[in-house]
C-alpha cells in the first residue's frame, strides 16, 4: 500500500494528466512490474525514446475505417508517434517490404469480400516472393456479426502478414457494427506496446474483446405496403411504412431486415428429406422446430460454393463447384436420412440482413418509418427467380410484423442548416434523399437543395413524383435534374444531366455545396463519379491528377459522401 503522501502525489498526478498521458503511464508501469519481477534493472526512458514512426493503413466502403485510421493517427501523435496515414488504393505496394510497424484498419463487406479500394493489397498478400521479416503489426477489423463471414478480411490479412514472416504485436482484434469500444481499447494496447518498442510480449496487455450485447431488433407492425410503379411498368417499387414510435434515427440511416424463407420452400425441403418438420433441434442453446429453424434461421437459397463442398462431404458425393438451392442439393445428391439432414442443417450459414435506406424524416414523419423496395428478379437456367428478402417484404400486409434492427451511418449526414446539397439518387437511391429534403423543409433550413433524380419511364417510374413536384413548387427544392433512359432513342441517365448542367454544377461546388450519392454501385455510381471529375476538371480548367485532388479534398472535408450498394 502506498502512503498517504504518496497516494494523493498520485491521485493529483492522475487527476492532472490527460487521457493519452494516462495511456503512456499505464505503460509504463506495467513495463517496471515486468523488469521488477526479472530483478532486472528498468532503464527510464521517455516515450519518445520508444517507436518514434508507424504505418496506419485503411480499407472503406463506408468511411469508417478511415475515421478510425485519422483517431487512431491523432492519439500516436500526441504520444510523440510520427503516424503516417494512407489509404490502401493509395498505398503503394513497394513499401510494404520497407515498413517496421504497420496498422491496417480494414472492413469486411459482402460475401467476405475487401472494400474494392482494398483489393490490390489483399490480393498482393496472397503472392509469394518475399519476406517482412523486420515487420511488426496488429490488425484491427470491422464487420457485422449478422454475417457468416465476420471480419473475413482482416482475419486474411492479419494471417498473410504472419506467414511473410511479419510479428504481431497484438492480436487481431475484430469490432461489431458498435465498434466503438473494441477500436478504442485497440488504440490504448497498441500504444502501450509502441511505448515498450514494439514489444508486447514484455508487458501483456489482454485485448479487451467485448462479446456484443447485439443488435437491438424491433417487432413493429406494417402500417402501409403499395407499388409504387404505375400499371405497364417492367419494375416493382414498394413504398413501405412501419409503426416506429419510440425509434431514434436520423436521415441517412438504415434499417437491417432479415427476411423469412418461403414456407412452401420449407415444408417441400422436410418431406423431400423424409423429416418430421415439428421435431425439435437445438439451435445456438435454444430449442426449436425444423420448420421454424429452416423459415427462419438458415439460409436455403443460392448456397455458396463452401457450403456445397460440405454438404458433398456429408452425403459423401462428388458435386461441381457451383451454388444451389438447398432443395436442389436434395433432389440430384439426397441425404441417405434424417441423421444426415440434421447434420446438414449444422452447417448452413444464418440468413443474412439486408440493409434498406430509411426514405422518412423523424421531423416530418413522428412516430413512423419509411423504406423503398425494388423487388428484385433473376432469369436461371430459363426460370425467374426472385431476392429472398425483397420477395419477403413485397408480400408484407398491412398490420403485419416486421422484425428489423436501427443501422446507424454516422458517414451520411445531412450537413449545417445554411449549406447546400446535391443529391444524386436514380431508382431506389432516392430513399434518403426523401429523408433529407423532409427533414430540412420541417426544420425551415435556408440552405439550397438539387436533387438527381432517375428510372426508365417518366410515365411508370417516377418515384414520388407530386412530393418531389410540391417541394420544387414551395421551394424546398431549389432545382430537380430527372433522367428517363427508356424514353428516348438514346439512353439517358443521371451522369448526362449532370454534363447538361456542368457549369451551374461546379458553380455549387465551388460555394461549398455537399454533395451526397446513393444507389447501385456498380455501374451507376462509377459512371458518377467519373462524370463529377469530368465537371471538376473542364469547368476548373484542371488537368485530371488536380480534379482527382479536388475530389479527394471534398472527401476528406466530408463534401462528398456516397451510399451505394
Amino acid at each position: 500500500m502506498l502512503g498517504e503522501a504518496k497516494l494523493k502525489a498520485l491521485q493529483d498526478l492522475i487527476n492532472s494528466a490527460t487521457q493519452d498521458e494516462i495511456i503512456w503511464m499505464n505503460g509504463y508501469l506495467s513495463a517496471v512490474v515486468f523488469h521488477a519481477a526479472g530483478n532486472r534493472p528498468l532503464e527510464i526512458s521517455p516515450a519518445k525514446n520508444g517507436v518514434n514512426k508507424i504505418t496506419i493503413v485503411y480499407g472503406t466502403e463506408t468511411g469508417n475505417s478511415k475515421k478510425l485510421a485519422t483517431t487512431f493517427a491523432a492519439k500516436a501523435k500526441k504520444n510523440g508517434i510520427n503516424a503516417k496515414v494512407v489509404g490502401l488504393d493509395q498505398y503503394k505496394l513497394t513499401d510494404l517490404i520497407k515498413e517496421e510497424y504497420l496498422f491496417p484498419i480494414i472492413s469486411t463487406h459482402g460475401d467476405g469480400e475487401p472494400p474494392v479500394a482494398a483489393r490490390k493489397f489483399y490480393d498482393h498478400l496472397f503472392t509469394n516472393g518475399y519476406e517482412l521479416g523486420k515487420l511488426k503489426y496488429s490488425v484491427l477489423a470491422l464487420g457485422d456479426t449478422s454475417y457468416p463471414l465476420f471480419c473475413k478480411t482482416g482475419e486474411d490479412i492479419d494471417d498473410q502478414l504472419q506467414k511473410h514472416g511479419g510479428s504481431r504485436i497484438l492480436p487481431l482484434q475484430k469490432c461489431d457494427v458498435d465498434y466503438e469500444e473494441d477500436a478504442n481499447a485497440w488504440f490504448t494496447n497498441a500504444l502501450q506496446a509502441l511505448h515498450q518498442n514494439g514489444n508486447a510480449a514484455a508487458s501483456p496487455s489482454p485485448i479487451i474483446t467485448k462479446k456484443s450485447s447485439g443488435k437491438k431488433t424491433y417487432t413493429r407492425k406494417v402500417l402501409t405496403n403499395i407499388n409504387l410503379n404505375d400499371q405497364g411498368s417492367a419494375k416493382e417499387t414498394y413504398h413501405i411504412e412501419i409503426e416506429a414510435e419510440n425509434i431514434d434515427y436520423l436521415p441517412g440511416d438504415s434499417i437491417g431486415v432479415t427476411p423469412e424463407n418461403p414456407l412452401s420452400i420449407v415444408e417441400s425441403v422436410t418431406r423431400l428429406a423424409g423429416i418430421d418438420k415439428e421435431n425439435i433441434v437445438n439451435y445456438k442453446n435454444e430449442p426449436i422446430t425444423i420448420q421454424e429453424l429452416l423459415q427462419k434461421k438458415l439460409n436455403i437459397f443460392y448456397l455458396p460454393e463452401r457450403v456445397i463442398k460440405k454438404y458433398a462431404e456429408i452425403v459423401q458425393q462428388d458435386i461441381p463447384d457451383t451454388r444451389m438451392d438447398l432443395l436442389d442439393l436434395l433432389r440430384i445428391y439426397p441425404v441417405k436420412n434424417p441423421a444426415q439432414l440434421k447434420e446438414v442443417l449444422t452447417m448452413l450459414e444464418p440468413i443474412t440482413p439486408r440493409l434498406y435506406s430509411i426514405a422518412s424524416s423523424p421531423e416530418a414523419h413522428n412516430g413512423e418509418l419509411h423504406i423503398i423496395v425494388a423487388k428484385n428478379y433473376f432469369d436461371i437456367n430459363n426460370e425467374i427467380k426472385y431476392g429472398l428478402t425483397s420477395d419477403f417484404l413485397s408480400h408484407l400486409k398491412v398490420n403485419n410484423t416486421l422484425n428489423f434492427y436501427l443501422h446507424p451511418n454516422a458517414q451520411f449526414r445531412l450537413p449545417e442548416e445554411d449549406k447546400d446539397i446535391i443529391m444524386i439518387g436514380p431508382g431506389t437511391g432516392i430513399a434518403p434523399f426523401r429523408s433529407f429534403i423532409a427533414q430540412r423543409d420541417s426544420m425551415g433550413t435556408s440552405g439550397k437543395n438539387w436533387l438527381f433524380f432517375g428510372d426508365q419511364h417518366f410515365i411508370t417510374d417516377f418515384l414520388y413524383q407530386t412530393e418531389i413536384q410540391n417541394w420544387l413548387e414551395t421551394g424546398v427544392l431549389s432545382k430537380v435534374s430527372v433522367a428517363f433512359s427508356r424514353d428516348t432513342k438514346e439512353k439517358v441517365y443521371v451522369q448526362h444531366k449532370m454534363l447538361k448542367e456542368a457549369g451551374l454544377f461546379y458553380e455549387w461546388l465551388e460555394s461549398g455545396a455537399y454533395v451526397y450519392l446513393c444507389g447501385t454501385k456498380d455501374p451507376m455510381s462509377i459512371d458518377v463519379e467519373n462524370t463529377l471529375l469530368r465537371i471538376i476538371e473542364e469547368q476548373g480548367s484542371r488537368s485530371k491528377e488536380e480534379a482527382l485532388q479536388y475530389l479527394d479534398q471534398m472527401k476528406e472535408d466530408g463534401r462528398y459522401m456516397k451510399d451505394v450498394y
